[in-house]
């Protein structure tokens, strides 16, 4: 690619003018998108790299008057030709992370002698520059070096490059090392570009008896939701949360408040399998939240029921049920709940999924404070792997139970990877 070229753009969503001159030019961008889409940040997902792929080479071809969102929906996202765009903004949304992702890879230092992919914001249609070139300074003509002024040169110009790479790692490493631990943990919600999706959990419908399926899965006009009453509805019925939760959801919405992170609120019932595609997630609650039960399952942590018996299994351990609650025991006589926190990047949904979910109602809120007090997270930081940060988390914690009220969390074991 011809030094100092780039795709030019008109403005718009998706508008470009300038066809390659030279086939060096199209092999050359043409190969760094398969360097990029090999990488870890685009190789394990299958939304970004579709998207990438599809708006570079449609650019390479001169057709970048058809990169608009709703051609993007249909012909990579394989939606209907009449489909809304504002209720489904997949492509908005997968662009965005396209960007950030694309500004992490050119970020690393071994990049920077590669060709550059950018997708401006607001637009669809790439832009290509080279690579920036520092040439060094030939030597002044005419100049004679003698051996040792060669030394001297060589050791300055050593020590210049050790400083520099030095820096460049500060630079790196700074902004993890100066944030707080809990706020490392939170980290790749807080900096993600969408707003969090905090999914609550809710008991199952009980509106007419315990005999039937312990949910409502009618359409609202059918005859059956006609006849439920607005007693079954409002207090046998699914609109409840339970208050251990909304307690959880208190503390979550003002860490999140605190850091000037947006976030939605939705009951688990009404959280679509599209929502928690939507952005970074919060479950709060275990048993009472189906998409807990269900993105928990494949981890290492996850729960369990066998009748009144609940318990965390262990992946690792999975004849301990040391971690277990019997709910057939009165809860005055509750003397320990157990709860896992979970910051894991969920590969179905390809989004990052932060868990706070108790055997019961006081690990829900041991939980929640354990996610919002920084306190504890500087204690496991200590004693966890050095990247930690970057790598899913789940941590089990106890808590102590006294006349139905519960203590402060306490750590049983962390598992990073």
């Amino acid at each position: 690619m011809s030094n100092g070229k780039r795709l030019e753009q008109t403005g718009g969503q998706g508008v470009g003018s300038r066809v390659f001159e030279t086939d060096a030019e199209r092999n050359a961008i043409q190969a760094q998108l398969e360097r990029i889409l090999t990488d870890p940040l685009f190789r394990n997902s299958k939304r970004y790299p579709n998207l990438l792929r599809y708006v570079v080479e449609s650019a390479l071809d001169g057709h970048t008057s058809e990169l608009k969102e709703r051609t993007l929906g249909v012909a990579v996202f394989e939606r209907e030709p009449d489909y809304d765009t504002n209720l489904d903004p997949v492509v908005r949304i997968t662009a965005a992370e396209v960007r950030k992702r694309l500004a992490q890879y050119y970020q690393d230092p071994k990049h920077g002698a590669e060709p550059r992919i950018e997708l401006p914001v607001g637009a669809y249609a790439p832009e290509f520059q080279p690579p920036i070139e520092r040439a060094a300074p030939p030597l002044p003509p005419e100049t004679v070096e003698i051996p040792w002024a060669r030394r001297v040169r060589a050791r300055h110009i050593a020590m210049v490059a050790a400083a520099l790479a030095l820096t460049v790692v500060a630079f790196q490493l700074q902004p993890w090392m100066s944030r707080p631990a809990l706020d490392r943990l939170w980290g790749p919600v807080l900096d993600s570009a969408n707003p969090v999706l905090l999914c609550v959990g809710q008991r199952p419908f009980v509106g007419f008896s315990v005999s039937e399926p312990q949910s409502a899965p009618w359409p609202s006009d059918s005859p059956e939701a006609l006849r439920v009453t607005l007693f079954q509805l409002y207090y046998l019925g699914s609109q409840n949360v339970a208050l251990p939760d909304v307690t959880t959801l208190g503390r979550l919405t003002g860490f999140l408040q605190a850091k000037g992170k947006t976030y939605q609120i939705r009951g688990e019932s009404s959280t679509t399998f599209e929502d928690l595609r939507g952005g970074p997630v919060v479950l709060i609650g275990a048993f009472n939240n189906d998409w807990t039960m269900r993105l928990m399952g494949p981890q290492r942590f996850s729960f369990e029921r066998d009748h009144d018996v609940f318990w965390l299994k262990d992946r690792q351990k999975p004849s301990d049920k040391g971690h277990t609650v019997n709910y057939t025991m009165p809860y005055l006589k509750l003397t320990e709940d157990f709860a896992l926190i979970s910051r894991v990047l969920d590969p179905t949904t390809e989004r990052m999924v932060v868990l706070a979910g108790g055997l019961t109602g006081y690990g829900t809120m041991a939980a929640g404070e354990f996610l919002s007090n920084p306190a504890y997270m500087e204690t496991i930081a200590k004693q966890a792997p050095r990247d930690w940060a970057r790598m899913n988390a789940q941590i089990v914690i106890a808590t102590k139970v006294i006349q139905g009220k519960s203590g402060p969390p306490r750590v049983v074991t962390a598992h990073f990877w």
